[in-house]
């Protein structure tokens, strides 16, 4: 299975809309588009996921390196429209109390922007 990937400024973020399977095979592929927002200074990312059919640990873990790599460039990641699978996944491995996940892409994008935890 092939992965597609697409990306939209939106206001002062990026979403980054996913399709396709995300694992060991297709992961890079992803993990180079973020490498590139961010050389770019595009630090704000909404991950649209709404196409995503399977993602497996290969594919959790790119989440969370972007969201360490945006957290330390003052940005922030931000998931929307997991269908149930990837959702479960997400809850099942603890990464929906870390990555801040919405219903939908707008939500996502107008939600305000507060840290996932504050110390």
């Amino acid at each position: 299975m092939s992965l597609t990937v697409q990306t939209e400024q939106r206001g002062d973020a990026v979403v980054v809309s996913v399709a396709g399977e995300l694992d060991m095979a297709t992961a890079p592929q992803l993990q180079d588009q973020i490498t590139d927002l961010l050389d770019k200074g595009r630090a704000k990312l909404i991950f649209d996921l709404a196409e995503v059919s399977f993602c497996d640990s290969t594919g959790l873990s790119v989440f969370v390196r972007a969201k360490n790599s945006c957290d330390e460039a003052g940005g922030e990641v931000r998931l929307a429209a997991p269908q149930r699978g990837v959702l479960r996944i997400l809850e099942v491995s603890g990464l929906v109390e870390v990555l801040r996940t919405f219903p939908t892409v707008d939500e996502a994008a107008t939600a305000d922007a507060t840290p996932a935890s504050s110390s």
